[in-house]
């Protein structure tokens, strides 16, 4: 009896080593679904295609100047997307931030889209440092005001490089501690998720401001993922939502508006830029 135990023991564990390095193997398909998406072969006509060269490969970026900008230097907004987007998606949806006077650098993640290389924590973070420098070194852009927007994953893109450039703040929608709790959705070590994306530690050593919205009912997300990063940054507001992940913001007009009025307080556009710029329009 005592054998057959032993035996089927050594089965159990076996099996789960399987299991394990299984998912270890797999688990940035899980991780980036969109480098599935497809995308034309050339970006639309009128969009400014560049491309951020990398160690991990060229990935694509959009460049989208504010409205109505002169000759002055203007705020700029970097934009990380989710997992399961592409650049493709989002020119339209930025239209009321260069409403507000940014000029908006869409970036895109390596593997996805037309960019070359796979995606990783590494890739990805290198990718937005190249965004950010592209962005810094533009005579039209005012290098003290470049405020990194994440969405979901994107939120551990804008995290990463506050580590690495003076982000002049930092706009996160749905976003996560880090990459090692869901593993354990898939009942599995934490240790073994190779991309970490710690943006728990991002917001410990990050001074600046910090503005959060997190659904309330994200199941994907879970909303004690923005509660506990609003609990460890220095400058922050936490935005409770009424919706779950992929139906947030449930008004965009209360959204925008919001992000309008952080962005005046802590300076990154002026007031008088912004006044009467929040539409409802994409």
């Amino acid at each position: 009896m005592m054998l057959q135990l032993t035996r089927l023991i050594a089965v159990l564990i076996a099996a789960y080593a399987c299991y394990a390095c299984f998912f270890f193997l797999i688990q940035r398909t899980f991780i980036y679904p969109g480098r599935a998406i497809r995308v034309p072969s050339t970006p639309p006509p009128g969009v400014v295609s560049l491309w951020l060269e990398t160690a991990y490969g060229r990935s694509e970026a959009w460049f989208l100047p504010a409205n109505g900008a002169d000759s002055g230097r203007r705020p700029a907004l970097l934009f990380f997307h989710g997992n399961g987007e592409v650049i493709d998606f989002l020119p339209a949806e930025a239209g009321w931030l260069r409403e507000l006077g940014f000029s908006v650098l869409l970036v895109e993640y390596p593997g996805y889209g037309r960019s070359t290389g796979k995606p990783s924590e590494k890739a990805i973070t290198a990718a937005a440092v190249a965004a950010y420098d592209f962005l810094a070194s533009r005579t039209d852009i005012d290098s003290r005001r470049v405020v990194a927007f994440g969405r979901s994953l994107g939120c551990g893109a804008a995290c990463a490089l506050s580590l690495q450039r003076p982000v002049a703040a930092l706009v996160l929608q749905s976003p996560f501690t880090s990459i090692r709790p869901f593993a354990r959705h898939f009942l599995l070590p934490g240790f073994l998720a190779r991309d970490l994306f710690d943006n728990r530690r991002a917001l410990q050593e990050y001074a600046g401001p910090v503005l959060i919205f997190h659904g309330l009912h994200d199941d994907t997300i879970p909303f004690t993922h923005g509660r506990e990063l609003a609990a460890v940054a220095r400058r922050v507001r936490l935005v409770p939502l009424d919706c779950g992940h992929n139906d947030c913001p449930p008004d965009v007009r209360v959204f925008r508006e919001t992000v309008r009025s952080f962005l005046v307080a802590e300076q990154a556009i002026p007031a008088a830029e912004s006044a009467g710029k929040v539409t409802t329009e994409p």
